[in-house]
């Protein structure tokens, strides 16, 4: 009965044109945009695995691992090998091997894999890989991979020890290289709720989102259980489920306001402001000190002032010197634009770390109407 219901008022909303229904304003955008429905994400795989036909770049022989595990295959194919064998293999490589599944993929779908060497092999150039099983994180295999990689980077090693590497050769990748033997089942398709998660959580978007859902479907269909997640009543229907999120997922909503942020990068003296970031009044005094250690060697001769024992030595000699700069004052008005004072700082040429410290100082304070983010 719940399903010829949700299929009536779905099929009778559609040509009503419902699925445009837009708030007031001119920042409108899709809840697709904004939320993501819980359950549909990506899925890791790992597995070991090994690499063959490398030509000598393979793992040493201190590499036990390597050996244990060629000795463990060979003896699945039916070959005896008494328990101290210990083969010498350059041509082999113990690698790790990952891929991503993603949501609903099906048994049958390939992936791309990312291998990787484990031991110190120099080089995966040119080697295929072994048939190797996939687990998740419940230890099941869901899928397994197998052939030829494609290696971006490369080693090359003379006689006399000299070598050339480019990029990373010792990480490739099959494109469709994995094959998937089962459907990662994650039973959120049958629950007779969905969750929508914002990707950037929000109270003012959280609400809004569950007005726009009440409001083309009736009732109290959707309610926001915080600023990150909405639950919203769904259909257990199959067909009328995916029609019924695909509805939703149009709707257009007036996304909250957001706290504007500043992103600094320690490293490269970046700086990245949101718009409209502005500070309160506030003076800034930026001064220096530099301080001068000179060490120096000198030769005392003997009956030197520095030397009366009668024999040659050498005496150290420091000097130190401390140098304070005169500070710069800087004064901005209530309101003035963060990318005014940046600019300003740049313009008396401030280094990155002078700049880095004004910032915090100025968030320190309470200057700065936003987050100062350093990375």
């Amino acid at each position: 009965m719940m399903t010829l219901k949700w299929r009536y008022l779905i099929h009778l909303l559609l040509p009503l044109g419902l699925l445009s229904w837009t708030p007031s304003t001119l920042a409108a955008r899709a809840i697709a945009e904004v939320a993501e429905v819980y359950g549909d994400r990506q899925n890791q795989l790992i597995g070991y695995g090994l690499v063959v036909g490398l030509d000598g770049s393979g793992d040493k022989s201190q590499v036990k691992f390597t050996q244990q595990s060629v000795v463990n295959m060979i003896k699945q194919f039916g070959v005896q090998l008494d328990d101290s064998t210990n083969p010498k293999l350059k041509n082999v490589a113990a690698v790790s091997v990952t891929a991503a599944v993603e949501p609903h993929q099906g048994a049958g779908q390939t992936l791309t894999v990312t291998v990787s060497s484990l031991g110190d092999a120099k080089s995966l150039r040119g080697g295929t890989l072994l048939l190797t099983p996939l687990r998740g994180i419940d230890g099941e295999v869901y899928a397994v991979a197998q052939g030829s990689l494609v290696v971006g980077g490369f080693n090359a090693t003379g006689e006399n020890g000299t070598s050339v590497t480019r990029n990373t050769p010792t990480v490739g990748r099959i494109p469709n290289g994995a094959t998937l033997e089962r459907e990662i089942s994650t039973g959120i398709d049958r629950d007779p709720t969905i969750r929508l998660q914002l990707k950037q959580p929000n109270y003012e978007t959280a609400l809004n989102i569950s007005k726009a859902i009440n409001l083309t479907f009736g009732g109290q269909v959707a309610k926001a259980l915080n600023k990150g997640q909405v639950e919203v009543s769904a259909p257990i229907d199959s067909e009328d489920r995916v029609m019924f999120v695909a509805m939703i997922q149009e709707l257009q909503i007036e996304e909250g306001r957001r706290l504007p942020k500043v992103v600094f990068n320690s490293r490269t003296g970046t700086v990245v402001i949101s718009q409209n970031v502005t500070v309160s009044e506030a003076a800034v005094s930026q001064g220096g000190i530099t301080v001068t250690i000179l060490e120096s060697e000198s030769v005392s001769q003997p009956g030197g002032a520095f030397n009366t024992v009668g024999e040659t030595a050498i005496v150290q000699n420091t000097q130190i010197s401390v140098d304070e700069d005169d500070g710069t004052t800087m004064v901005w008005p209530r309101g003035t634009n963060l990318q005014e004072i940046v600019d300003a700082i740049n313009n008396i040429g401030a280094t990155p770390e002078a700049l880095m410290q004004i910032l915090q100082a100025l968030d320190e304070v309470g200057a700065i109407n936003g987050d100062l983010v350093v990375i």
